[in-house]
């Protein structure tokens, strides 16, 4: 039982303070302990969810997490040292070897949008500064690429402040139709003076005169489904939380926004942060959960602290609390940040990381709604999803349909980027057609010869320039072979290596993967070096077609979750349209 015992190292002044600070400290343990108690599982039970920030701690405070301070947080938090390095080792923020030299360290994103721009140079540039790079994936900034975050330590993380003052004004700001983008560029969102003063909490002042079980009506007979991809109907989840009785209950807000080419929730969460936690106070209300939580992925440093001061203001207002906003029915929230892992945004691997377990999905049945996080009753949402909740309730399931189609009701938020004019967010009904949210967002660069959209993200697909007339809706879309998934519209011209591009998507999955189902473990290796052996190659044979078909096949139905499923679709999409070709 080599993984109860604490190791020799121990962990210094800076590194106590940052986790105290973090987590605060507990006087029933002492630092001579040199063996884990096996008992008190409760306790175990109750801090060992303060694992990922405490491990954040340690990381901002020395560029590394050291032996002796995973030796100090795992008796801290009576988790073995094994399983604590285990969680550690799955991120891509966290460091457990010292690095060569202090100081921050970028990183720049090497996925598709970026790929196509100067993130190389940015890289060369950042390296002969004397600077840290790290290649990563996706950062969530596809519309000013090549995106960058940087990592500080002893200090804030951060966007580059050039970068971030683009960012607050959106290509339709100002425009009267918007629904879920209304209030940026209106609404400071620092301020819950201003967010009341443009109508906010209206909406949970309506919630309130409907009650819990009129919520829920309201958001069924709307007809409002996940905006994260699954498109799951978000009222049939409410409804089944609510009906769980004598058990704690949990709202969350999944803002783990990692699908590459998204970052529709990141723009809502650093311009109308207050909309987030409102929506997430009356999903509380509606599902009677008193516990509610925010997982927001860790390369977004502003949203993150935009969402806590609001937090802040909230609970000051009294609109949190033991009786929030005088509903008599006590909610409150608590975040939660990520550290780079994009399984996270999975919603079983998202439960178990913010437990302060590896971010491995659960296989189901059993579901969230009965035994979610912590095994207990959860319903969780994307901000997107929350928001148009807002919406409903608000203004009545009528109204909200008198927008978009039958079976895809509302409006959607699209995140636009790679070849195109005026990258950023849109918003549109759905029935929009791709050809036309094309044009909202400025036509297509580049040669202007379009050669494929990506649709959905990396876990999407290509669509040809044939497809600019189709409707973006569930079903149209579903009827195509494709996918509105997270949101994601990537033109690409024909001077785009798509062969690269694929290559690209297919080193993302083998790196996400979580490895804890052999499908999807050896799948994803095995189909990204039949890429980069046809890219070094130039040769696309029958023989490597058939293989990935079968190994795409083998992902699809046979692994644990979702990220397995689709890890092929983006491949064997491009292999449809001809965009892997034999000579690039």
């Amino acid at each position: 039982m080599a993984d109860l015992f604490i190791g020799p190292d121990y962990a210094d002044g800076v590194e106590i303070a940052a986790v105290t600070a973090a987590i605060g400290d507990d006087p029933a343990v002492v630092h001579e302990t040199e063996r884990l108690v096996i008992g008190g599982g409760a306790r175990r039970h109750e801090r060992r969810h303060l694992l990922l920030p405490a491990l954040h701690a340690l990381q901002r405070a020395k560029g590394w997490i050291s032996p002796g301070g995973l030796n100090h947080v795992s008796e801290l938090l009576q988790v073995p040292p094994a399983e604590a390095y285990g969680v550690a080792s799955f991120y891509e923020m966290f460091r457990l070897d010292e690095p060569e030299s202090d100081g921050a360290v970028t990183h720049v994103c090497v996925d598709a949008a970026c790929q196509i721009t100067a993130n190389e140079d940015l890289i060369a540039e950042i390296e002969a500064a004397g600077g840290r790079v790290h290649r990563s994936p996706c950062l969530g900034q596809c519309e000013r690429a090549p995106a960058r975050f940087v990592q500080g330590v002893g200090g804030p993380d951060h966007v580059p402040a050039d970068e971030v003052v683009v960012e607050r004004k959106i290509p339709q700001q100002g425009d009267s139709a918007l629904r879920l983008l209304k209030n940026i560029g209106l609404v400071d969102p620092t301020s819950l003076a201003s967010y009341r003063q443009h109508g906010g909490y209206t909406a949970l002042e309506r919630a309130i005169e409907l009650g819990s079980e009129g919520v829920c009506d309201a958001v069924v007979e709307s007809g409002l489904s996940g905006r994260g991809g699954a498109a799951f109907p978000t009222g049939q989840k409410w409804r089944a939380v609510a009906a769980e009785r004598d058990r704690p209950k949990h709202v969350v807000a999944n803002c783990d926004e990692s699908e590459p080419g998204t970052f529709k929730d990141r723009v809502l969460m650093e311009n109308d942060p207050f909309a987030i936690i409102e929506a997430l106070t009356v999903a509380g209300f509606a599902t009677g959960a008193e516990n509610g939580w925010i997982y927001i992925r860790g390369e977004y440093p502003l949203a993150t602290d935009r969402l806590r001061h609001a937090i802040d203001q909230c609970r000051g207002a009294g609109l949190l609390g033991a009786d929030a906003a005088g509903t008599g029915h006590a909610f409150d929230i608590e975040i939660r940040r990520g550290a780079g892992a994009y399984i996270c945004g999975e919603e079983t691997a998202l439960f178990a990381s913010l437990e302060g377990f590896r971010g491995e999905p659960r296989s189901k049945p059993p579901f969230p709604t009965t035994h979610g996080l912590f095994g207990e009753p959860t319903a969780i949402n994307n901000p997107e999803t929350l928001i148009n909740a807002l919406d409903v309730v608000l203004h009545g399931a009528a109204e909200y349909r008198s927008r978009g189609t039958e079976q895809s009701p509302g409006t959607k938020l699209l995140c636009v980027s790679g070849q195109i004019g005026r990258p950023g967010v849109y918003e549109v009904e759905f029935g929009t057609t791709l050809g036309q949210v094309i044009d909202l967002a400025g036509g297509i660069t580049g040669s202007r010869n379009l050669a494929a959209v990506l649709m959905g993200g990396a876990a999407g697909t290509f669509v040809g320039p044939e497809a600019l007339d189709m409707p973006l809706t569930l079903e149209d879309t579903r009827k195509r072979g494709t996918t509105l998934g997270s949101g994601v519209v990537m033109p690409f011209t024909d001077e785009i290596d798509m062969t690269a591009i694929c290559v690209r998507i297919s080193e993302f999955f083998r790196n996400e993967s979580c490895g804890q189902c052999v499908p999807c473990r050896v799948g994803t290796v095995r189909q990204n070096e039949t890429l980069v052996q046809i890219q070094r190659t130039r040769g696309l044979t029958a023989q490597r077609r058939d293989l990935m078909g079968d190994v795409g096949q083998v992902m699809a139905d046979a692994s644990i979750c979702g990220l397995g499923h689709t890890a092929a679709s983006a491949i064997n999409s491009a292999l449809a349209l001809g965009l892997i070709r034999e000579a690039v």
